[in-house]
């Protein structure tokens, strides 16, 4: 599974608010699909890093559903 947690943390450790996000051209629905853990667009994903100037591993994290056996 998909977590952006990581977002959350950058903008709170950055004080980046989601107002300004929108502000700078981001859709409130695509804040809204980021609380919620819904899909966004690779191009989302670029915008996002392009106004926040930060990496993708700081917007998402791949989490694991399955248990590995040792």
């Amino acid at each position: 599974m998909i977590s952006y947690e990581p977002f959350w943390d950058y903008i709170r450790v950055h004080g980046i608010s989601t107002y300004k996000l929108i502000n700078e051209g981001i859709n409130p629905d695509v804040i809204q699909r980021l609380r919620t853990g819904k899909n966004i667009s690779i191009k989302t994903l670029n915008q996002l890093c392009a106004l926040m100037d930060c990496r993708v591993e700081d917007i998402l994290v791949y989490i694991s559903d399955e248990k590995e056996d040792i």
